[in-house]
């Protein structure tokens, strides 16, 4: 699979400047399967899910991976997009006043 260069391709398509390593950690996780997938989730969501920005960029960053798997790989587009379900509930849970206002403009 080919290595998305995930900090331009945000800054090309949203205007978005990107502030993790998450692409890049979930194309290295890709290449070792579904667990692979899932723990590097389990490890991202638990250390940044209470820092707003990283959190708003680990959603993203999720969307853009289901997209990039639909149709070539169903098993991980599907991980993905459950994976994202879970990370955007939790913020829309969690997030409140400035937070949850940058979560929603960012992800608009």
């Amino acid at each position: 699979m080919q290595m998305i260069d995930w900090k331009k391709y945000a800054l090309e398509m949203y205007g978005y400047e990107m502030i993790s390593s998450f692409g890049a950690d979930f194309d290295i996780a890709d290449s070792f399967g579904a667990a692979a997938v899932q723990d590097t989730f389990n490890r991202a969501f638990a250390e940044w899910r209470t820092e707003y920005k990283y959190l708003t960029e680990l959603i993203m960053v999720l969307n853009w991976k289901a997209a990039q798997h639909y149709g070539s790989n169903m098993q991980l587009a599907k991980l993905y997009a459950d994976l994202w379900g879970q990370a955007d509930a939790w913020a829309c849970d969690n997030l409140q006043g400035k937070e949850l206002e940058y979560f929603y403009r960012v992800t608009d």
